[in-house]
């Protein structure tokens, strides 16, 4: 739906209109074939309901449920968290399109004025005038909406599917409701559903409600730029590559890169050979596109070139793309990395046994509990419910037992603690906006940690409250630190992982911050 030109969406907007104007020309002159029409169609509807009590039952339920005041309030709540995620385009586009088709409704039917259908032993009666069906209006419009807003944000494939059925199911079942129980005929429910739609492809002629992140008048340098652009492609990332490709080579091409050159990673080179090749080659930009392992091998081969990193989040976690407001909807994140601004950013240097050289993290490393979620993180849970996916994993390792760990600050003395835990982070907030360490920077040039050691099961109960409620309390079950320099020691091999991507076991891992190395694409 989002991809289609104007014209297609201005054609379905006519054709919801020319519908909604024929069923109005038909019942304004009390069209006779019409009505017997409906009455014939919803004769045997009504009559099943009168004798199953259970499914009036039900069908009053979805009634209830889809009526004005619930819907009012779902829309308006989903319009308040759009508006609150600064997705403003998006938060303005539903409140048109719902508003809209409401306000439709409530013209129309004291205009026209047409009863309720009556019926000889009526299971269920209203008192309002049936044309066009405001049930029926507003689940178009919210269903639309919902599809709409399901492409956009959502990146699973199959989640995608599943959200897109479920929306389809209940855009059916509450028209069919309306029938079953007696109160609408069928072109009443047929207008309502033209209503609702020719709002919804109306709105989007005239309104993208996809997140844009290019400014109104672009920034102009007086110093001649080239505009050499390498692409870092993590293909198993990307549902279909070549529609990928075509897209970013469309935008490129508008915003004035005229070389670009294509470079795909593969399972024993995640990305540090292409990112290298690109900045010999005279690359004046890298976007690369994966999950946070594909985006860490990347940068950390680019940091100190001065070539900066445009990044489009496709993975599972995508946490340097939220800590820096990078929008996760495919088209905008391209916009920002070939439109956005540089920021300069920390990176860490990470050693430990068993690590390679030159090895770094953007966003987080850890030992203990939360290493262990992402060994358990199953690959195919994460292709079907995204993030959601670490959720299930952390709830299986919830009784994940508690190390005996040494941490030594900026070379100072290493003190011991007990912890189920150790996270040092470079950003402050995990998927779904947990605020794991609220007072991190990813460019203050000092790293963060924190050591979690619940003592028994419940007891994470409250650290989980303490965290989202970003308390600035600490004690043993939750402990906070800073420093450039963090060293972690263990007596026995513990999980470890460096941007969501197991490591393998380990005793040790020391980290450094390196203030300023890396160039990154923001929002402007």
């Amino acid at each position: 739906m989002l991809d289609r030109t104007r014209t297609r969406l201005l054609g379905w907007a006519l054709l919801c209109l020319a519908v909604l104007s024929t069923l109005a020309v038909m019942v304004k002159l009390k069209y006779r074939p019409l009505f017997a029409l409906d009455r014939d169609f919803g004769r045997t509807p009504h009559a099943w309901t009168s004798e199953n009590p259970l499914a009036y039952d039900v069908l009053h339920a979805v009634e209830v449920a889809f009526g004005t005041v619930p819907m009012t309030i779902v829309s308006v709540a989903v319009v308040v968290l759009l508006l609150v995620r600064r997705h403003l385009r998006a938060g303005v586009w539903v409140a048109v399109v719902m508003l809209g088709a409401s306000l439709t409704i409530y013209f129309l039917k004291p205009w026209f004025q047409r009863n309720r259908p009556v019926w000889n032993d009526p299971v269920h009666t209203l008192d309002s005038f049936s044309f066009p069906s405001g049930h029926a209006s507003g689940i178009a419009s919210a269903m639309g909406v919902a599809v709409v807003l399901t492409l956009i944000f959502v990146r699973r494939r199959s989640l995608r599917r599943g959200l897109t059925g479920l929306w389809t199911l209940l855009f059916i079942i509450v028209g069919l409701d309306r029938i079953f129980l007696g109160v609408h005929n069928f072109s009443d429910v047929v207008a309502g559903y033209a209503v609702g739609f020719l709002w919804l492809f109306g709105a989007m002629v005239f309104y993208d409600p996809a997140p844009r992140s290019r400014v109104v008048e672009e920034f102009s340098s007086p110093v001649p730029t080239s505009k050499r652009l390498a692409v870092v492609l993590n293909p198993i990332k990307v549902d279909n590559v070549e529609a990928f490709k075509t897209l970013v080579n469309q935008v490129a091409t508008d915003a004035g890169w005229t070389d670009i050159t294509w470079r795909e990673t593969t399972v024993e080179d995640p990305g540090r050979s292409m990112a290298e090749q690109a900045a010999i080659g005279g690359a004046d930009l890298v976007l690369v596109c994966g999950g946070d392992g594909t985006v860490r091998t990347v940068c950390a081969e680019l940091a100190g070139t001065g070539v900066p990193v445009g990044v489009v989040p496709a993975g599972t976690g995508n946490l340097l793309a939220r800590n820096l407001g990078i929008p996760l909807y495919l088209q905008a994140a391209i916009d920002v990395a070939l439109n956005g601004q540089d920021r300069a950013i920390d990176l860490v240097a990470v050693e430990g046994d068993g690590l390679g050289p030159d090895e770094h993290f953007m966003v987080m490393a850890g030992m203990g509990f939360d290493a262990a979620i992402m060994e358990g993180a199953n690959d195919e849970i994460k292709a079907r419910i995204g993030w959601l996916a670490y959720f299930v994993a952390g709830f299986k390792h919830l009784r994940y037992p508690a190390m005996r760990v040494e941490i030594s600050m900026d070379d100072g003395p290493f003190t011991r603690h007990r912890a189920r835990t150790v996270v040092i982070g470079n950003v402050g907030y995990l998927t779904a906006g947990i605020p794991l360490l609220p007072d991190a920077a990813i460019d203050d040039g000092v790293l963060d940690v924190v050591l979690v050691s619940p003592r028994r099961f419940l007891s994470w109960l409250p650290l989980v409250w303490r965290v989202m409620s970003k308390g600035k309390r600490t004690d043993d079950a939750l402990n906070r630190m800073t420093g450039k320099k963090v060293v972690l020691r263990t007596a026995h091999e513990i999980p470890r992982q460096l941007d969501g991507d197991p490591i393998g076991p380990g005793k040790e891992m020391r980290a450094e911050c390196v203030h300023g190395r890396l160039l990154v694409r923001v929002p402007r």
